[in-house]
């Protein structure tokens, strides 16, 4: 049976190349979708994800990473003195204009914070390192946006909110949603660039780390009993509502799912469509079969194989096409993720596609005449 669908199956290579390329086309394009999805989710929440805190302290009401709203300086000094705080940081985060070496203008986002601490830190430094930041006027900004920002190398000078800058390096991959990328400088500098309403609101989040043996949620409790005007998220909840809230409450996730969920529609109907075609093309082929003697059972293992035979090569052809747009989008402003579980996902997805295309084309077959092999 398993020569029999296989030499059936590589017959006719034209139409074999024929239900490749579909295959392919399909899985290539659900890939695409949605790893653009997992990748706008990433980016909208990645300083947070690699902030390594505990918790974070936000102005009450500020629900997502890119408001923040600065508060008094004081609340740090009462964060410190909480019982299960191990460290705390103050931490930056507003938007500011980027004047660049030719005079354009453009929006960026400054993230201040205090180069040698263990939270908050600028992550995928590739020139330069983050203890440069120690250096007078300095910043880091990430090498996809060189072109945006109109640098080129380390120690061009740019000038941020009237004061001047100087790149003392690049990182790589640290992608912002908005079209504001991020530029990181130290705390005290930031506030500078981003000049605050005042010198006594001057903090937009406070970072804190809890104690060994101190559960964060504990802590988070007690934070939130002995500040006001202040909410307190776990690392994971000020992530989760960001996330909700660039892909969910603007309708910029919504629409990349939905163009996902609509690729996945348009690659299962390819799918059928081709094995079905390659099914009635080999009609005749059946019908001997049948006139033969082979029952519907041995027609359904027959049909079933051949289709998880190309969904294995359609799948192994697709993971090297999506593997270079991959690569491809890990240089451009919006990345494509491909994570082991969704290739393993994609794999059992190429099965079930394919099998339940032939097990469209089985009812047509298993109503086969056999008569119908020895008409003209």
């Amino acid at each position: 049976m398993g020569l029999l669908a296989r030499r059936n199956l590589f017959h006719d290579r034209v139409r074999f190349a024929v239900t490749l390329t579909g295959i392919v086309f399909a899985l290539v394009l659900i890939i695409v979708q949605f790893g653009l999805f997992l990748g706008f989710t990433t980016t909208t929440s990645n300083n947070i994800d690699h902030s390594k805190a505990d918790l974070w302290v936000a102005f009450r009401g500020v629900g997502y990473f890119d408001t923040g709203r600065t508060f008094s300086e004081r609340k740090f000094y009462q964060v410190l003195a909480t019982p299960g705080v191990a460290e705390a940081e103050k931490y930056m985060q507003a938007f500011a204009r980027w004047k660049r070496p030719d005079g354009r203008v453009e929006s960026i986002q400054i993230v201040g914070v205090r180069p040698g601490s263990s939270m908050g830190q600028p992550w995928n430094v590739v020139h330069g390192s983050v203890e440069s930041l120690k250096q007078e006027d300095s910043v880091l900004v990430d090498d996809l946006y060189k072109e945006k920002l109109g640098v080129s190398r380390v120690g061009d000078r740019v000038e941020i909110g009237d004061h001047r800058a100087r790149v003392a390096g690049f990182t790589h991959g640290i992608r912002s949603f908005t079209t504001s990328p991020f530029v990181y400088a130290t705390f005290k500098q930031s506030l500078d660039y981003t000049n605050p309403v005042s010198g006594e609101d001057s903090v937009a989040y406070i970072l804190v780390k809890a104690a060994p043996g101190v559960k964060p949620a504990d802590l988070k409790k007690r934070l939130g009993e002995k500040l006001s005007d202040v909410d307190v998220y776990t690392t994971a909840e000020f992530s989760r509502r960001t996330r909700f809230y660039w892909m969910f409450t603007t309708g910029a996730g919504l629409a990349v799912l939905t163009a996902a969920l609509m690729g996945l529609v348009v690659g299962v109907a390819v799918v059928a469509q081709t094995i079905y075609a390659a099914t009635v093309d080999h009609i005749r082929e059946y019908g001997t079969l049948k006139a033969m003697g082979a029952t519907n059972g041995y027609l359904y293992r027959v049909l079933i194989e051949q289709a998880v035979w190309s969904a294995a090569l359609g799948y192994a052809l697709a993971m090297v096409v999506a593997h270079f747009i991959v690569e491809a989008s890990q240089r451009g402003g919006a990345a494509i993720l491909m994570p082991v579980e969704m290739k393993i996902g994609m794999f059992a997805l190429a099965i079930l596609m394919c099998v339940a295309a032939a097990l469209v084309s089985i009812n047509k077959v298993t109503k086969l005449d056999p008569a119908m092999v020895f008409r003209g």
